[in-house]
């Protein structure tokens, strides 16, 4: 009965302590800097200007996006670097062809960081021809020099 007690009071004080402390550590710091409109805009064109560099397998303007340290999580799979221009121009070579857009973005941002949220409405076309697909993906921006550049993008196909 002492023992049901004790275990009691420390799971209220854990609940009380965690209510308290909680705020602290998912509430960001004032930073005292916010986004413009502007930096809106400018994210979802990044987007737009990545998915325009893979359609036809341009490194030099995906660079103009892509943070040094970019890496992507797609089908399931790490791609470090250019790895996933590299493997979307592979599927090129073989006659895909893939249509992308950046559909109802969801925007959040402070003047450093910001990410995205939309759904890709687009298709694949093959040698069976084309097929309508969407995927739900995300991304993490870093201001860089004024520039947004994309650190870290997610992509996971609508079943």
């Amino acid at each position: 009965m002492i023992r049901l007690r004790r275990l009691a009071r420390t799971a209220s004080l854990a609940t009380i302590l965690s209510a308290v402390t909680l705020p602290a550590f998912t509430s960001p710091a004032p930073s005292g800097c916010v986004s413009t409109p502007a930096d809106r805009d400018q994210v979802v064109e990044a987007m737009r200007t990545m998915y325009a560099a893979a359609t036809v397998d341009d490194l030099a303007r995906f660079h103009t996006v892509a943070a040094s340290d970019f890496y992507a999580f797609d089908g399931g799979k790490r791609y470090d670097g250019d790895a996933l221009m590299n493997m979307v121009k592979s599927f090129h070579d073989q006659g895909y062809v893939f249509v992308w857009t950046v559909s109802d973005p969801q925007v959040e941002a402070d003047c450093h960081l910001a990410w995205i949220t939309y759904t890709n409405r687009g298709s694949i076309q093959d040698k069976s021809g084309t097929h309508p697909t969407s995927w739900f993906e995300s991304a993490a921006l870093e201001k860089q020099a004024g520039v947004w550049r994309i650190r870290f993008f997610h992509s996971t196909r609508v079943p």
